[in-house]
């Protein structure tokens, strides 16, 4: 055998068997380096226009840290105990919530067997009681393995902190590892860019807006464990095509059905509200022109939920649409018409 030929594989087995032990190493925390860099990515523009006026990088990256701090971990310190509570207290309500009563009065014929009314009636309790239990034993693990987690937030944060420093040097030495031509490269650095940029913004982002305005409405009607169901407006707002309305309607209904005909009015108008913002919003965070296909939104959040958790909600559209980015420019396509939807001409 060729010595240079030999050694080439021995240089190759050797990289690999380390690529190998770097993932095992990096593995229990690889969740939160993507978490730092998909906070780098969403405070990249704010850190842009501070360091314009500082021009320190450290300064203004620490900068970004504090406030990235204040917003993300003090609400959550204060309102992780509300939630349980509120969450308890559905759990509890669940089981006493009389379901059958003022549906039999809407729909007399629908309920005239008893067997059918008690089957519903148990189909509603456990619904409640299961959606009730998953949250609260969410926030409990939050609790429980809370060393763990700031042992993560502080990965998070590191990982967060260089990247938004560096940003372009990571861009770089990112772009020297991929195996494309130079148009290839560019073709693909614009289209993940452009995904992740409508994920992020145009999806997440419009999501959380939407679960809040839905949620000041359900303060100022004063409806029971509102912060509770604000928590599942922003997870549905984030959802596509579901949307906020999983939750505004099923509320409502119970409102009017328990005799509160104003609140339940004033939750439908805010929920109105919070279905249609993101028509005003979406055009000023992302362009048109990078919405993902909703389809492929919804399958893969969904799947990436079941896999990475909540985190899922981000990153299996990401690790979807990158693939099918590459997919495409593979073929040939100019661009990634499987995942972006054209605006109507």
């Amino acid at each position: 055998m060729d010595e240079a030929y030999f050694k080439k594989i021995i240089t190759a087995i050797i990289l690999v068997l380390l690529i190998v032990l770097s993932f095992l190493i990096i593995r229990p925390i690889l969740i939160s380096i993507i978490m730092g860099i998909i906070l780098a990515f969403i405070f990249a523009p704010v850190y842009d226009w501070l360091n314009k006026y500082i021009k320190q990088r450290d300064v203004s990256a620490s900068l970004i840290i504090l406030v990235s701090l204040s917003i993300i971990i003090l609400p959550g310190w204060f309102l992780i105990p509300i939630l349980m509570r509120q969450a308890i207290g559905i759990f509890k309500l669940a089981h006493s919530i009389d379901f059958v009563t003022p549906l039999k009065s809407i729909f007399p014929a629908l309920f005239a067997s008893e067997e059918l009314a008690a089957e519903i009636a148990y189909m509603f309790s456990s619904l409640t009681t299961k959606a009730a239990n998953a949250v609260l034993d969410s926030l409990t693990q939050l609790v429980i393995n809370l060393p763990t987690i700031l042992l993560q937030l502080i990965v998070v944060f590191f990982t967060f902190f260089f990247v938004i420093r560096d940003k372009q040097a990571v861009v770089d030495y990112a772009k020297s590892l991929l195996p494309f031509s130079k148009d290839v490269e560019g073709k693909l650095v614009k289209y993940t860019k452009g995904i992740t940029t409508s994920l992020v913004y145009g999806q997440i982002v419009i999501g959380i807006i939407q679960g809040i305005i839905l949620g000041i409405g359900l303060f100022i009607f004063q409806v029971p464990n509102a912060l509770f169901f604000t928590f599942l407006a922003i997870l549905a707002g984030i959802l596509p095509i579901i949307g906020t309305s999983l939750i505004y309607v099923p509320l409502a209904i119970y409102l009017f059905l328990s005799g509160s005909t104003i609140p339940a009015w004033g939750i439908i108008a805010f929920g109105i509200v919070s279905s249609t913002i993101d028509n005003f919003l979406r055009p000023l965070i992302v362009s048109k022109k990078t919405k993902i296909n909703s389809a492929i939104l919804l399958a893969s959040m969904v799947g990436g939920w079941f896999f990475f958790g909540v985190l899922g909600l981000l990153l299996g559209p990401l690790i979807i649409s990158y693939l099918l980015i590459l997919l495409e420019i593979y073929r040939g396509k100019t661009k990634p018409e499987i995942i972006i939807e054209e605006p109507p001409k």
